[in-house]
């Protein structure tokens, strides 16, 4: 299919949904689809600078972190290299940062910060969304 769109909302928070949001951004993306991911609300941890300290897997998950380390799951940080490096785009939700008295050096480089009108201007000619 050509002219392959992914649109993504990460809104949640916690190691599984960085996970999530940013294994579907990355496999889209060596599919050679384009990708947006708009982060809000707690999903904008996935993209903080301390994301490693305040991404944390639930309890009864506790049991998945030394799967990753034996199956050799990247980091949340080597994903996102490997996100920005596939030409990922990720767009901060500007009105969260902003209520959350955030700015955007809180944040990895190479992000944007945009409206959720940034997003749905992607988003409208996605063939795929998704909601983590």
């Amino acid at each position: 299919m050509a002219n392959k769109r992914v649109a993504i909302i990460a809104s949640s928070a916690g190691l599984e949904t960085a996970y999530k949001v940013l294994n579907i951004a990355t496999a889209a993306a060596a599919l050679d689809a384009e990708v947006g991911i708009f982060f809000t609300f707690e999903g904008l941890s996935i993209i903080h600078k301390d994301s490693e300290q305040m991404l944390q897997l639930k309890p009864e998950n506790a049991g998945l972190a030394e799967g990753f380390k034996k199956v050799n799951v990247p980091s949340v940080a080597q994903l996102l290299e490997i996100a920005k490096e596939s030409g990922v785009r990720m767009i901060a939700c500007q009105m969260t940062v902003d209520a959350m008295g955030l700015e955007k050096e809180h944040f990895i480089d190479g992000i944007e910060l945009g409206g959720a009108a940034a997003y749905l201007d992607f988003a409208f000619d996605a063939q795929v969304t998704l909601n983590f």
